[in-house]
């Protein structure tokens, strides 16, 4: 039951406050700090993420003329921008990683049983790289370039719900196919990546694990086949053979099996050859999965378009780090409300509600599910010339 309490209030019961505090304990959060906690500390940069401010003497005007109302929603004081300011310097941004990760993990099992539209029994992830650019004046540690600066967010997305599995954020200067290396394959998953990440050791390393990949295959790329399936030419496949990789170092950094389709877009008739180490599904289901690669573009765009990952509240590596962690716990908590409620508009939607009315004490869903989008005009509207 509601009872009176504010839409943040409400959105905040699926926070893992036990697992939380545990967190904050095992790195120390809460040494030598007396009013502003870690907990109080997230729930605010959690607050500047749903209502969209951009400063710190924002966040505390905003604050402050809502201060009746603070207590209920976890935020217990403290929350000048002299302590947020020092709070985002030196509290360990690892706490709101983990926090952040437990909340997505969380969100995906609930997107788990998604139709994908492809018959495969494990995850699907798509995996991929966005840059998100700094001012170099402002951030000189973040320079990639000799006039630009920017960190790279490395994200494993699941298909299923497109809710990030797996995050790494770099310096922009780093190279994509590095990120490999953090990635811990989950046994019977299926990893979408592009021919950035086509290191054959690295590759082998995710089939090793017990896990599948499907990759676009370069030029140069040298293939031995061994043995050829007929293939149904009229949906635009061309070719699905196994073999095993040849040329200088191949074989010895990916000695296993490795199946190869190639596939000609009829629309637009670019020919495309994917390489894979899932031996028993279909072909056409092979270039489908990578067709799903797209919704890791999807999320960065949105993420971009959205979370508040552009403008930052602190200029150092910690901040950067803390404010990018709260915005994904952010977006992890928006999509849990969303399934748990069975509300009906969409992540922008509500978003934007929760933006100019996270103080409302209605209930959830009450408020979004009498939601009706505006209908568009049955004629356009004439705009004459102002001047």
């Amino acid at each position: 039951m509601n009872q009176g309490r504010t839409l943040f209030s409400q959105l905040m019961d699926y926070f893992p406050e036990r697992a939380f505090q545990d967190i904050v304990e095992r790195y120390g959060g809460n040494k030598w700090v007396r009013s502003f906690p870690c907990r109080s500390h997230f729930n605010v940069m959690l607050f500047a993420q749903l209502t969209g401010r951009e400063s710190l003497r924002d966040i505390e005007a905003c604050l402050s003329g809502n201060a009746r109302r603070l207590y209920h929603m976890g935020i217990r004081g403290g929350f000048s921008r002299n302590n947020l300011a020092h709070a985002n310097e030196v509290r360990d941004w690892r706490i709101y990683r983990d926090a952040a990760l437990l909340i997505l993990g969380r969100a995906q099992e609930l997107y788990a049983g998604d139709p994908i539209g492809v018959d495969i029994e494990g995850a699907v992830y798509a995996f991929d790289s966005s840059t998100i650019e700094l001012c170099l004046t402002l951030f000189p540690w973040a320079r990639f370039q000799p006039s630009k600066a920017g960190v790279k967010m490395h994200a494993c997305v699941d298909v299923r719900g497109n809710i990030p599995a797996f995050l790494h954020v770099t310096q922009a200067a780093s190279g994509d196919v590095k990120a490999l290396d953090e990635l811990s394959p989950e046994p019977g998953a299926c990893y979408l990546v592009d021919r950035g990440y086509h290191d054959y050791g690295r590759l082998y390393a995710v089939a090793a694990a017990g896990a599948f990949f499907v990759t676009r295959a370069r030029r140069n790329t040298k293939f031995g086949r061994g043995a050829s399936r007929p293939v149904d030419k009229t949906t635009g496949l061309r070719s699905d053979q196994a073999g095993r990789l040849c040329g200088v170092g191949a074989s010895g950094t990916y000695p296993a099996p490795i199946r190869r389709v190639t596939f000609r877009d009829p629309k637009t008739g670019r020919r495309l050859c994917f390489l894979t180490n899932l031996m028993d599904v279909p072909a056409l289901d092979v270039c489908n999965l990578y067709r799903m690669r797209w919704q890791v573009e999807l999320f960065f765009k949105w993420a971009k378009g959205n979370l508040r990952i552009r403008h930052f509240l602190g200029t150092s590596v910690n901040a950067v780090h803390i404010q990018l962690w709260t915005a994904l716990a952010a977006y992890a908590l928006v999509a849990i409300t969303a399934r748990e409620r069975l509300v009906r508009p969409g992540m922008y939607e509500i978003l934007q509600f929760l933006s100019v009315s996270i103080f409302e004490k209605t209930p959830i869903n009450e408020i979004f599910n009498t939601f009706v989008p505006p209908a568009s005009p049955e004629t356009p509207l004439l705009q004459g010339f102002l001047f």
